[in-house]
């Protein structure tokens, strides 16, 4: 019994070793470019690709994350309901505000409810990230160079030194001639390994705003669920609690 638990620390251990070792080899340190209006022009044209005008006029979207977290997102009333197992939060994006429910209960324990916006902003703030990163190029705290990369095209380099839940995180964009998103590499603090690459895939076709429903990576896949523009009136709004009192 003891040998057959020693070959199994031993196999575990020759794992973790592999993993280390791979992510050694996988890992591309952060590329630099040149700043300036050229970098500035290339992610216009990759809001125009994505039909960003359409981004910005629409009211409500929905979809399901890879981890089964179900969204339906307010963005002109900068409010979102986060649905993930048997919990349920009506989140305020602009300050992580809002009401919280357990089995369809209003929790109001201050330390709990507290605990429970925190993930659901968590949440949102990645996985909506995934949905609509290429709308977000000229946020509050992005700066933008131009990379050229291995095959002689030119790429798209965005830092994010705020917003979110990890500042400083940094995406290069491989983009197509007409600028619509081919794949993108990361540089995250939650993930070790720099230069981590995920394709922007099976889009959306205007007059809607581009989505791209698959990511996949070369160990992940990354896909967004369920898709849709809803509608609603101000008298079913999903949301409407936050503001009513109700």
């Amino acid at each position: 019994m003891k040998r057959i638990l020693k070959y199994i620390g031993l196999s575990v251990l020759g794992l973790i070793l592999l993993g280390v070792i791979a992510g050694f080899i996988a890992n591309k340190p952060l590329p630099t470019g040149e700043a300036g209006p050229a970098a500035d022009a290339l992610a216009r044209k990759m809001e125009t690709a994505v039909n960003k005008m359409a981004w910005d006029s629409t009211r409500f979207v929905s979809w399901k994350f890879r981890t089964g977290t179900a969204y339906m997102w307010d963005k002109d009333r900068q409010a979102v309901v986060v649905e993930w197992g048997n919990n349920k939060a009506l989140l305020r994006t602009t300050d992580q505000t809002g009401k919280v429910f357990v089995d369809g209960k209003e929790v109001t324990a201050a330390e709990e409810k507290q605990k429970m916006l925190a993930k659901a902003w968590s949440q949102f703030a990645n996985d909506s990230f995934w949905l609509c990163a290429p709308m977000k190029a000229f946020n509050p705290g992005t700066s933008r160079e131009i990379v050229t990369l291995d095959n002689g095209k030119q790429g798209l380099l965005v830092n994010y030194s705020s917003g979110g839940v990890t500042p400083g995180d940094t995406y290069l964009w491989h983009l197509n001639d007409s600028g619509l998103p081919v794949s993108w590499q990361m540089w995250v603090n939650i993930i070790p390994v720099g230069g981590l690459e995920f394709t922007w895939e099976n889009w959306t076709n205007a007059p809607q705003p581009r989505i791209a429903k698959e990511h996949n990576g070369s160990l992940l896949s990354v896909p967004i669920i369920d898709l849709d523009f809803p509608t609603f009136s101000d008298s079913n709004n999903p949301l409407r609690p936050l503001w009513s009192g109700n």
